[in-house]
């Protein structure tokens, strides 16, 4: 049964770790190495993660199957230019034996609530250029697209 939590200190290996497999899964990808490169999360991650835990403006969360961690995400909220605030998606991933079974889903719908009850306009989140998987996972949860982000290498 999957179920999620907020994350603890006790939990920072694990995020740091999850952290790192994400890396490894994207920066093959076309844009992962510029994702890795600009969005990915700064090492040291034990005190990136130990700063997100203690952020009243993040959501860190821990996805559990039958109690074991498998997967995690994080959401951080962003202030716009007029005073509201967005909600950033900024991380969510699962070991790839739990996905297909809800516990991304409920990450999200976790990460969410805590967008909803900080009184966002929205929420963001990313998925790379060909990513059909994570595209159609946050499609089948209400997400469009809003802006395609252009870049030429030089």
């Amino acid at each position: 049964m999957e179920s999620v939590r907020s994350a603890t200190t006790a939990d920072i290996e694990t995020l740091s770790g999850f952290a790192a497999q994400l890396a490894l899964e994207l920066t093959p990808m076309r844009g992962g190495a510029l994702w890795a490169a600009q969005e990915s999360r700064r090492e040291p991650l034990n005190e990136a993660f130990a700063e997100l835990i203690r952020s009243q403006s993040a959501c860190v969360l821990i996805g559990l199957l039958d109690g074991a961690p498998m997967g995690f995400g994080v959401a951080v909220l962003e202030e716009l230019n007029d005073g509201t605030f967005l909600g950033d998606i900024t991380e969510i991933w699962v070991e790839p034996e739990a996905r297909a079974i809800g516990l991304g889903e409920s990450i999200l719908g976790s990460l969410s609530e805590f967008c909803i009850e900080n009184g966002c306009v929205g929420i963001d989140a990313r998925a790379l250029p060909g990513h059909r998987q994570t595209k159609n996972f946050f499609e089948e949860q209400g997400f469009t697209a809003r802006m395609l982000k252009m870049h030429k290498p030089l």
